[in-house]
């Protein structure tokens, strides 16, 4: 079992900078894939990033290309997720997840284990 616990989220205007912290359980986690997903009011949750176990592969959505970067500190057991020039679209909760097979998946299906999710909200 795995236990994964988000920090970082909060209030912030357009334009503005937030990182994400995702800390897990384990001694694994170097093994680990890892995904962010989000998901806003009234809608399904998406994918945001991934990366697989060695760093070496990373996957983003469209939207957040070039303004999100996924990163990940074995040592720390912990993946980031910095995310800049936010915008209002942007406000949801954050969900960081683990797929045990160590892939950059970009399906939240494939993932094992997951977060309680961190608001982030983007006002204009």
């Amino acid at each position: 079992q795995v236990q994964l616990v988000e920090s970082g989220g909060g209030l912030v205007q357009a334009g503005g900078s937030l990182r994400l912290s995702c800390a897990a359980s384990g001694r694994t986690f170097s093994r680990y894939g890892l995904g962010w997903f989000r998901q806003a009011p009234g809608k399904e949750r998406e994918f945001v990033a991934s990366i697989n176990w060695s760093g070496g592969i990373t996957y983003y959505v469209d939207s957040v290309k070039g303004r999100f970067t996924i990163s990940r500190d074995n040592a720390k057991n912990t993946v980031y997720l910095q995310m800049s020039s936010l915008k209002p679209e942007d406000t949801a909760v954050y969900y960081c997840a683990v797929e045990a097979r160590g892939w950059a998946s970009r399906n939240q299906r494939e993932y094992d284990y997951w977060g309680q999710g961190t608001q982030v909200t983007v006002s204009s």
